[in-house]
């Protein structure tokens, strides 16, 4: 049994939303079982409880011993405010957890992997599972947590370390305390609700702050708006010149975003979770 605990250390779900993702569990991981923490439905503001009710609920899931994963319910915003504060108290069961989620919640994957505390792992999350598109994306997490590989990303090698981050967040944690050593990875980014000219100016960022990396390959860049005027050059486009730019290799596409293709990228080298 692969007991996951879920908290949400960004933005609220509902419990309509927590059900959809328990009667897929039930029906089709029975080795699975899932617990939703209370502070999952609590809202403040734009946020699932205060900055403190958050790191709180973040901390009893990671640091019981009874939970072997930490999935996070949602994205959204609000995981950076808690990151610094979470790796500083997690005691030695967090660290032999895997942490799943994308999007917003990378600030938190990141200041894991920073901190080698357990496996981060980039993957679709619980408020998806009203959709037939999402919970295709979360069977994939489901499968991977239980051994079966083929939900990865296809381009993973087994050899090349590698890490996946929603573009916008990865340019705000470079130069950060939550910035992992991405040394030798490569690294795969992917952006939704940006316009053209944004993923241009985060790639200007990020070609200038990003160490040696092994390459980069692009995501999808989804629900981009229109603008008054054409930008003129593809997503594709525009991660290539800010590669070569950088002297960063252009590796292709990967199959992440925030999209039902969305593909599983465990952080550093890809391998089934391990359970003790």
């Amino acid at each position: 049994m692969t007991n996951i605990a879920i908290c949400a250390p960004a933005t609220p779900i509902t419990r309509e939303q927590a059900a959809a993702c328990q009667e897929l569990v039930a029906a089709e991981f029975p080795s699975h079982r899932l617990t939703f923490h209370d502070q999952c439905f609590e809202q403040a503001g734009h946020f699932a409880g205060d900055d403190l009710r958050r790191l709180t609920a973040l901390l009893e899931c990671s640091n019981d011993p009874a939970f072997d994963v930490v999935w996070f319910a949602k994205g959204g915003y609000g995981s950076n405010r808690i990151a610094e504060a979470a790796v500083a108290q997690m005691n030695q069961a967090a660290r032999s957890k895997t942490y799943v989620g994308f999007s917003d919640c990378g600030y938190l994957l990141a200041a894991l992997y920073r901190h080698r505390i357990g496996q981060s792992v980039h993957g679709h999350m619980p408020v998806s599972a009203r959709s037939e598109g999402g919970k295709e994306a979360i069977r994939r997490v489901l499968r991977w947590l239980g051994g079966d590989t083929s939900g990865l990303e296809p381009s993973l090698d087994g050899a090349t370390p590698a890490a996946a981050f929603n573009l916008i967040t990865l340019a705000m944690i470079s130069g950060t305390p939550l910035m992992p050593d991405l040394t030798g990875h490569v690294v795969m980014v992917e952006e939704v609700a940006e316009h053209l000219y944004a993923i241009d100016r985060l790639f200007f960022h990020l070609a200038a702050t990003l160490p040696r990396v092994a390459g980069l390959r692009l995501g999808a860049i989804t629900d981009v708006p229109e603008n008054y005027v054409e930008f003129g050059q593809s997503e594709e486009a525009i991660a290539q010149y800010w590669c070569a730019r950088a002297g960063i290799p252009y590796l292709g596409r990967a199959q992440i975003g925030h999209y039902s293709a969305n593909r599983v990228v465990p952080f550093g080298l890809a391998s089934p979770p391990a359970r003790t």
